[in-house]
C-alpha cells in the first residue's frame, strides 16, 4: 500500500492530483473546441444534405483527383483518416445518393476507383463554402494560422497533404 500511481510506472515521483480546472488544460479544451465545431459544422453541412464524414470523403476524393487520379477506397481512407470500414460504408451511401462512381481501375481489376459525379462536385463545392466560412469564424482570431496549423499537424502525426507521419 501506499505505491503512487507514478510509482506503478516505474517513476519515484508521486502523482498529484492538479489544483487548477480541466477548463486550463490544452487537451480538455481542444476536445472540447472540437466537439463544438463538430455540432457547427454538422448544422451547417445538414444544409447541403451531408454529414460531416459524407464531406470530408467527398471534398478529400475531389483533391486527390485533382491532385492525380481517382482515388481507390484504400487511397481515400488514408488520405482522409477515416477507418477503411467506415470508408467503405460512407462511400456506399454517397454512391446512393448520386454523388460518386466506383469505377474499375484501368490496371487493376481488383481495385475501384472513386469518381465524384458533377452533383457530387457541386454539393462538395457549397460545402466547402460553408465550412470554410465556418473555420474563418471560429479561427479568424488567431495572429498566426500557419502556426497554429502546424501544431494541429504535429499533433495529428500528419504533413500538409495528409500524410501520416511516424508512429
Amino acid at each position: 500500500m501506499g505505491a503512487s500511481r507514478g510509482s506503478q510506472r516505474g517513476s519515484t515521483k508521486e502523482t498529484q492530483f492538479p489544483d487548477t480546472s480541466a477548463w486550463d488544460r490544452t487537451g480538455f479544451l481542444l476536445w472540447h473546441a472540437v466537439l463544438e465545431w463538430r455540432r457547427q459544422v454538422s448544422e451547417g453541412l445538414a444544409e447541403v444534405g451531408l454529414t460531416h464524414v459524407q464531406f470530408v470523403l467527398l471534398a478529400s476524393a475531389m483533391w486527390l483527383k485533382h491532385h492525380g487520379e481517382p482515388p481507390s477506397q484504400v487511397e481515400l481512407a488514408g488520405h482522409a483518416g477515416v477507418d477503411p470500414m467506415m470508408t467503405s460504408q460512407v462511400v456506399r451511401s454517397l454512391e446512393r445518393n448520386k454523388f460518386v462512381r466506383r469505377v474499375p481501375d484501368k490496371d487493376d481489376a481488383r481495385i475501384r476507383r472513386i469518381v465524384v459525379t458533377a452533383s457530387g462536385e457541386r454539393t462538395a463545392l457549397e460545402a466547402i463554402t460553408i465550412v470554410e466560412k465556418m473555420d474563418r469564424e471560429a479561427f479568424g482570431q488567431i495572429d498566426n494560422i500557419e502556426s497554429f496549423r502546424d501544431v494541429l499537424r504535429s499533433v495529428a502525426r500528419r504533413d500538409e497533404n495528409g500524410t501520416k507521419k511516424g508512429g
